[in-house]
């Protein structure tokens, strides 16, 4: 029996108001989430410019790390960050002109004879992080705060640590402890939920303290389970008051670049030679929408490759006087004109 006139424009009828409710509804999601990140932007700006009234000093200029660093991320031009590992990269890395460094626990480990598998503690790190600023007259740093060494209290304490020691901000992970570095094999990532309370406890920590510090939130989420969960975790941690967030190791430049679009705020990227993530040039990253730039291993690397050349050709009776610094040139970078003039400075 075939279905009546009346029975088909009915169905059509039915059909084409199912469409109109279905697009309806997908317009709706997008305003939501469209308003959910205006939102979030607009919280993070307050956030940004209350904080840096409370750290400004009476001449207008930054008092406080964090300060400095508010103020460099405020002039939204990319910032270029080679990373340390002790106080003697930190040295040369500012006496290189650059306005913002990193402590790395790849390199601190490293530096300790243990590969970036959490086996240095947050003491170590600690004792780092307070070697590195002693040593810093201008330029400021951030901290590798791992995963906070235990649950939301430790974070807390691992954050407030890092403020007393001088660092202008701290990097908070979402990996399983004991975590590793994020383009070797083998990690994980905890819940979500475990996560946000992480970056909860980061952020209540730095609007708790004393001293203010800045909040770098980190996901590892994109190599275990998948782009969009590590960019809904990203935009989660914005919603909870992180100042920056951080989407470990993006696979392609057409993920970096859905990860800037989609998720509000300031991001960091990672740039490692031979690492999972596309090596792309400054103007290209900022173009895109990155802040920062790290290189978290250039100097290690560099050092290490001079050190083991050097080591070869002793080995084999070759100069290695080309490989080496003038001693007065050694002499300046380990900070000996420095205590020079200080010392005439106090003569008696």
């Amino acid at each position: 029996m075939q279905p009546s006139r009346a029975t088909s424009v009915t169905a059509l009828s039915s059909a084409a108001l199912l469409g109109a409710a279905a697009a309806w509804g997908l317009a709706r999601l997008i305003e939501r989430q469209r308003s959910r990140k205006e939102t979030a932007r607009a919280q993070n700006q307050s956030r940004l410019s209350i904080r840096s009234a409370i750290v400004t000093g009476a001449d207008g200029m930054p008092s406080t790390p964090a300060g400095k660093l508010r103020k460099l991320l405020a002039e939204k031009k990319i910032i270029t960050m080679p990373c340390c590992y002790d106080a003697l990269t930190a040295r040369i890395v500012e006496a290189s002109g650059f306005e913002l460094t990193f402590m790395t626990g790849f390199g601190v480990s490293a530096a300790r004879g243990y590969p970036d598998c959490q086996l240095v503690s947050y003491q170590e790190m600690l004792d780092t992080a307070f070697s590195i600023c002693s040593s810093l007259r201008n330029t400021v740093c951030f901290g590798d705060g791992d995963t906070g060494y235990g649950n939301a209290i430790n974070v807390k304490r691992t954050v407030r640590g890092y403020a007393q020691a001088g660092m202008a901000g701290i990097m908070i992970e979402d990996q399983v402890s004991p975590k590793r570095c994020g383009h070797t094999r083998g990690k994980s990532v905890v819940s979500r939920a475990e996560a946000m309370s992480r970056v909860r406890a980061a952020c209540d920590a730095r609007d708790e303290g004393l001293q203010d510090i800045v909040i770098m939130a980190r996901t590892d989420a994109r190599g275990v389970e998948g782009l969009d969960e590590a960019i809904a975790r990203c935009i989660a941690f914005v919603e909870a008051g992180a100042d920056i967030t951080f989407l470990e190791a993006p696979l392609s430049e057409a993920e970096m670049v859905r990860y800037c679009r989609e998720v509000p705020g300031l991001k960091m990227v990672n740039m490692l030679p031979s690492g999972k993530t596309p090596m792309l040039p400054h103007s290209r990253l900022e173009e895109i929408g990155f802040c920062i730039a790290a290189y978290p291993l250039m100097l290690l690397s560099a050092g290490l490759s001079a050190q083991l050349e050097a080591l070869r050709r002793l080995r084999e009776g070759q100069e290695t006087d080309s490989l080496q610094l003038d001693f007065e040139r050694l002499k300046d970078v380990v900070g000996f004109n420095d205590y020079y003039q200080e010392e005439d400075r106090y003569r008696v």
